[in-house]
């Protein structure tokens, strides 16, 4: 039996009526959880002003679950570099690769992660911030590389860990694989969040990568919405709760779009979509993520998906 590769994705949300340390907690107890079913990751996505999710600062959950882990490496999926300094994110996340050293991913998007004001708010015109990105990340790289020069003036991003954080950038399309390959970084298609061809997108990755200091060939994750259950039936009615990131949906387009996108079903009819997906897509790593809209079932199809596939 093929073993895939398998990592978390946690949007760290907020169900029902729990409180938000509540859902800090719940986000805690998975990566444990994850670490100690064979999850190679476990990466916590950035979003803003949004009631139903409780992470507005992912490296700050990372640093705390850190401390509460030994060995499944920690990242973002994603940070949103737009938003922010490109020293300030390389000091952070070297910081984070010093405090766990061989473990810490830093994974970068451009989406904005909440509603147009949340980002005005947050850090001015959202739209010249995404345009300003090629330029955003060549001096991320520069940094990471301690060759960043600003006024002719060399910065560093300090401290200087003994194991660099590994760089990603998360996409849905063929631009963001674009950027992955031309930077030479890792790159993650976002499979639940994309009606485009996975395996379409990756080869475009795989033909235009260009091989950096950080990377010297090729590296692939697929993010993809996963529901197990002890039945069929049982995975079924799971699917009808769930909650896909986005803007707001009508119930019926809600569903249509929650069916086409996530794979659900029993641990074995799983891991044969899975090993289905990996041939289409030349790609044997997956970023999980499952919107159960229950703390406790969510656990549990992480931890039947895990003994299942690995």
């Amino acid at each position: 039996m093929r073993e895939l590769s398998l990592s978390v994705l946690d949007l760290v949300p907020k169900i029902g009526d729990v409180s938000y340390e509540t859902a800090l907690q719940e986000a805690a107890e998975l990566a444990v959880s994850a670490e100690q079913w064979g999850y190679k990751r476990y990466w916590a996505a950035e979003h803003h002003d949004l009631e139903s999710l409780s992470c507005a600062s992912p490296e700050v959950l990372l640093a705390h679950i850190g401390a509460k882990t030994s060995r499944i490496r920690l990242g973002t999926g994603a940070l949103l570099l737009p938003h922010y300094s490109p020293l300030k994110v390389a000091e952070s996340f070297r910081l984070l690769a010093a405090l766990y050293p061989g473990r810490i991913d830093l994974g970068i998007g451009r989406a904005p992660g909440g509603s147009a004001h949340a980002s005005m708010a947050l850090s001015g015109n959202f739209l010249q911030n995404v345009a300003d990105m090629p330029k955003k990340m060549r001096a991320l790289i520069k940094l990471l590389e301690d060759r960043y020069v600003y006024e002719e003036q060399r910065v560093l991003a300090r401290p200087f860990p003994q194991t660099q954080p590994d760089l990603w950038m998360l996409g849905t399309n063929n631009k963001s694989a674009g950027f992955a390959a031309e930077y030479g970084t890792g790159y993650v298609f976002g499979q639940f969040m994309s009606e485009r061809d996975g395996a379409e997108v990756l080869k475009t990755y795989q033909e235009s990568f260009r091989p950096s200091a950080l990377l010297d060939k090729p590296r692939m994750m697929v993010a993809i919405g996963i529901i197990c259950a002890e039945t069929e039936q049982e995975a079924e009615r799971l699917l009808q709760t769930a909650k896909l990131p986005g803007p707001e949906r009508t119930e019926p387009d809600q569903r249509a779009e929650t069916q086409n996108r996530l794979i659900h079903g029993t641990a074995e009819q799983v891991r044969d979509q899975l090993n289905k997906l990996a041939d289409a897509c030349g790609c044997e790593e997956f970023l999980v993520f499952t919107p159960v809209q229950d703390y406790r079932k969510r656990l549990e199809s992480y931890r039947m998906l895990a003994s299942s596939c690995m």
